[in-house]
């Protein structure tokens, strides 16, 4: 049995996502791009391919402190609020990005009482992660 390459196979089944930076989505480039930029990376010396992974991660943590000192409200953040009021689970989900322990506390927080629900909801939108 021969196991794919995790790279190929994350390469071929990447969904429209935005890079930092770049305002072009990853499933706007053309596959053969893609699939020459792999080749071109394993090609590359360990040494290397050490130091693009750093400088991904460095750009990564720019990235996030950069969005993380934006303290000003967002339109976003008002439309998540507003939606914790509404429907306080999907707000929790659009939030997080995920179905984790968040969400599933404000869905059985709603069922069991609506204003609980609302509060959680608000609690988590709210909050600066």
């Amino acid at each position: 049995m021969i196991l794919a390459d995790p790279l190929t196979s994350f390469a071929t089944s990447i969904t429209p996502l935005i890079v930092p930076g770049n305002s072009t989505p990853v499933s706007a480039v053309p596959s053969d791009v893609l699939k020459k930029a792999i080749v071109d990376y394993r090609n590359l010396p360990r040494s290397e391919r050490r130091s693009k992974i750093k400088e991904v991660k460095k750009t990564l943590r720019q990235f996030k402190a950069d969005k993380k000192a934006n303290t000003a409200p967002s339109t976003n953040q008002l439309l998540l609020i507003i939606l914790a009021i509404l429907l306080p689970p999907l707000a929790v989900y659009l939030h997080q990005g995920e179905i984790n322990n968040k969400f599933w506390i404000a869905l059985v927080l709603t069922i069991l009482g609506f204003l609980p629900g609302i509060i959680y909801a608000l609690i988590v939108v709210t909050k600066n992660d």
